[in-house]
């Protein structure tokens, strides 16, 4: 469950009452483009990336969800009553606790521990967000990519990555090839080690 020092007890029993927790494989899709919102996620245990999708179904990878986490966009558009406007996908094997979006709302206005967890959380993913926008709009593709594979390696805590260069491109946005080509030269740069569907971090 959530760790015990995030919330006071009074929240916490409020959370552990009211909450549901479920578990997902690596992979499943746990909320699309234009659902609707009924819960509020708290990672428990694994993680999940967050992804924005385009009208042409090109996607790039906005942050991850890390346990005693949550998703801030999906918040507030659950307390708004509007559709998600993101895709979030089980990085690795996870644990949530869904919490109903009424109840979470509710919280707002009886515990400012809430309240402060809520702001803290929109204040990291907001900076994680400006990452994304200057690395998409100044970065090159070498310094994007490892920064990811970076990111891969502290998530499952291994310099080995089980990861395909499709699925690093549709995080990434850009073309397969293009990942392809970059991984060759930062292999031969002595940065990564290339095998089947792996990468290790040098």
């Amino acid at each position: 469950m959530v760790r015990e020092s995030l919330f006071h007890t009074l929240l916490s029993k409020e959370i552990y009452a009211s909450g549901q927790v479920k578990s997902y494989g690596a992979g499943t899709t746990i909320l699309n483009i234009n659902d609707y919102i009924k819960s509020i996620p708290i990672v428990l245990s694994g993680s999940i990336k967050v992804i924005r999708t385009d009208e042409e179904g090109r996607e790039i990878l906005l942050y991850y969800i890390k346990p005693s986490e949550s998703c801030i966009i999906s918040s507030l558009a659950g307390f708004n009553d509007n559709t998600s406007k993101i895709r979030a996908v089980v990085e690795e094997d996870a644990e949530v606790l869904l919490i109903p979006v009424a109840k979470a709302s509710q919280w707002i206005r009886e515990f400012p521990e809430w309240t402060d967890f809520i702001f803290a959380l929109y204040q990291k993913r907001f900076e994680e967000l400006l990452d994304v926008l200057s690395a998409v709009a100044f970065q090159k593709v070498d310094a994007r990519l490892l920064h990811l594979l970076k990111q891969k390696s502290s998530l499952f805590q291994s310099k080995e990555i089980s990861v395909t260069h499709q699925q690093l491109a549709n995080e990434l946005g850009i073309t397969r090839e293009a990942v392809s080509r970059v991984l060759k030269k930062m292999e031969k740069d002595n940065l990564i080690a290339l095998s089947r569907n792996k990468i290790v971090l040098l």
